[in-house]
C-alpha cells in the first residue's frame, strides 16, 4: 500500500468510516511508480467522500483548518491545513447538455455512487481511486490494466465530443508518459476533432504549456494531434512545415525537422522549447529554391502572433520571438571582442544561454552529424566576455541622462530651460557605441570628456546651419 499522507490520516478521523477516498491524478502516479519503478511525486490531494451532502461535508471537515467553497455549477471545497491544500467533494455524474467542457447537467451528493463519478473522467487510466485509510484500490473500468499496458484510452466514443479539451489531455498525456493512445482514443478523435475550435484559448494554452513544459519529446502529442486531425483545426500553421525539403544541411523535411528540435531541447524553459517549434515556422513562406532567406524575420512575427492567439503569457511570447528572430547568427569564434559585445547585446545577457540551447537543439534536430566545433568556441568567447561585465547596454553606461541636459547646458548647446528630448538619448547611444568598441572607456570622467566634445561638435554643426 502506498504511504498516506498527514491530510489522508486527519480527515480519515474526522469523516465516517469507508467515506474517504483519494481520487485523480494522485492514484494513477502511485500506479506508474509502482509498475514503472520511477519516482513519481505526488503533488495534488484530491478526494471524493461518499454518502454526505457538500453541506454536511463542510461541517465535518471546519475542525480540519480553513476551508473555501468554489465553483458554481458544482461545489469544491478548498481545504488548508497543516501547510497542504487540497480540493475535497462528493460523488457527481454528468450528462453532456452541448458543446464544450463547462456544457453538462450535473447532479451530486448521496445518491451519486463513486463509481459513476469515476466514469465521468477523462480517461480509463484516471478513473481510479484509493480507500483511505485502508488503501484498497477503487478500478471499476480497467484503469490499472491502461497503466500496465501504457495506454490511453477513453471509456466511450462521445469522450471528446462531449468535451473536446479532452483531446489536448490525451496528447499531452501521451507526450508526457510516453503511452499510445488506443484505436479508440483515434477514432474518437478524428470524429470530434472540428470540436477543438470551441475549446477556450486558455485552456488551450494550459494543456500546451503542460505538453512542452513537462514532456521529454513533446513530438508525440503533436504528432497524435496531427493524426486526429485536431492540428490543422488548432495550429494549421505548423502543418505547413509538411513536406517542404530543405537543404543538404537537413535530414527532415520542416515539420520533422521542428519535431526533433523540440525533443532536443532540455526540460525547464517554456520559451527555449516553444523557440524549437517556431523557429523555422517562417520557411514554407518564404522558399525560393533551396533557400529560406529572411524566414527567421517572417517566423518571428509568425510566432508572437501564434503564441498571443493562444493567450501564453507576454513575457513567453516576447521571448519566443526574440530568439526565432535571432537564431541565425554566425558562431564565428574568430570575431572581434566588439563583434562579440554587439551580438550579446543583440540577443541580450539573460537570453544568451537560451539562444544557445536553442542553437544545438537545432544542430541536433537537423538528423545529421554534429560538423566541428565551431559553437563552442564563440560560446566559450560570450561567456568569457560576459565574466567581464563591460556595459551591455546605455543602462550599464557610468552616466546618466542628467549628465548629458548639462553637459549639454554648459556647452551652450541648449538653452538654460532645457529639461531633455530625443537629443539625450542619441548622445546616450553614441556613447555606448564607444564603450562597446572599447569597454575601458565606460568611466564616469572619460565618458563627460566625450560627451563634451560629442556637444562641441553639436554646436558647430548647429553654428554651421545658421
Amino acid at each position: 500500500m502506498d504511504a498516506l499522507r498527514p491530510l489522508d490520516v486527519r480527515l480519515a478521523r474526522l469523516l465516517p468510516a469507508g467515506s474517504l477516498f483519494a481520487v485523480g491524478g494522485r492514484v494513477r502516479d502511485e500506479l506508474r511508480s509502482r509498475f514503472e519503478r520511477v519516482h513519481l511525486p505526488n503533488k495534488d490531494l484530491d478526494y471524493v467522500v461518499t454518502g454526505l451532502t457538500i453541506a454536511q461535508l463542510m461541517e465535518l471537515l471546519r475542525p480540519a483548518g480553513r476551508i473555501d467553497v468554489v465553483g458554481a455549477a458544482f461545489a469544491v471545497i478548498k481545504l488548508s491545513a497543516g501547510g497542504e491544500t487540497a480540493d475535497v467533494t462528493v460523488p457527481r455524474r454528468e450528462r453532456s447538455s452541448g458543446v464544450g467542457h463547462r456544457d453538462f447537467q450535473i447532479e451530486s451528493g448521496p445518491g451519486v455512487s463513486l463509481e459513476e463519478d469515476l466514469g465521468r473522467r477523462d480517461f480509463r487510466m484516471n478513473m481510479l481511486a484509493r480507500a483511505l485509510p485502508a488503501g484498497d484500490v477503487i478500478d471499476p473500468y480497467g484503469g490499472e490494466a491502461d497503466i500496465r499496458a501504457r495506454r490511453i484510452d477513453i471509456l466511450t466514443p462521445r469522450a471528446f465530443a462531449e468535451d473536446p479539451l479532452r483531446m489536448l489531455r490525451a496528447a499531452q498525456f501521451a507526450a508526457r508518459f510516453e503511452y499510445l493512445p488506443s484505436e479508440a482514443v483515434m477514432a474518437a478523435m478524428r470524429d470530434a476533432a472540428r470540436l477543438v475550435s470551441s475549446v477556450s484559448s486558455e485552456r488551450v494554452q494550459e494543456e500546451f504549456a503542460k505538453l512542452f513544459e513537462r514532456a521529454g519529446r513533446p513530438s508525440i502529442g503533436l504528432e497524435i494531434l496531427r493524426a486526429g486531425g485536431v492540428l490543422e483545426h488548432l495550429w494549421p500553421e505548423l502543418l505547413e512545415g509538411v513536406g517542404v525539403e530543405q537543404n543538404e544541411w537537413h535530414a527532415y523535411d520542416v515539420w520533422g525537422h521542428s519535431l526533433a528540435t523540440v525533443d532536443a531541447c532540455p526540460l525547464g524553459d517554456l520559451s527555449v522549447r516553444l523557440s524549437a517549434l517556431l523557429h523555422d515556422v517562417g520557411k514554407p513562406q518564404t522558399k525560393s529554391g533551396p533557400h529560406f532567406y529572411r524566414h527567421e524575420i517572417v517566423g518571428a512575427e509568425m510566432s508572437a502572433a501564434m503564441l498571443a492567439r493562444f493567450r501564453f503569457p507576454r513575457t513567453v511570447v516576447e521571448t519566443t520571438a526574440h530568439l526565432v528572430r535571432n537564431h541565425m547568427y554566425s558562431a564565428d569564434p574568430g570575431l572581434s571582442d566588439a563583434a562579440i559585445r554587439r551580438f550579446i547585446r543583440r540577443v541580450g545577457p539573460s537570453n544568451i544561454e537560451r539562444m544557445f540551447a536553442l542553437r544545438h537543439a537545432d544542430i541536433a534536430g537537423s538528423g545529421l552529424p554534429k560538423r566541428g566545433r565551431a559553437n563552442e568556441a564563440f560560446e566559450a568567447r560570450v561567456r568569457a566576455e560576459l565574466e567581464r561585465t563591460p556595459a551591455f547596454s546605455v543602462r550599464d553606461l557610468a552616466i546618466r541622462g542628467d549628465d548629458v541636459i548639462a553637459t549639454m547646458i554648459a556647452r551652450r548647446v541648449v538653452p538654460a530651460s532645457y529639461r531633455g528630448d530625443a537629443r539625450v538619448g542619441e548622445a546616450l547611444q553614441w556613447l555606448f557605441e564607444q564603450v562597446t568598441d572599447k569597454p575601458e572607456r565606460n568611466e564616469r570622467s572619460l565618458l563627460l570628456q566625450m560627451l563634451e566634445q560629442y556637444c562641441d561638435r553639436m554646436a558647430a554643426a548647429q553654428d554651421g546651419g545658421a
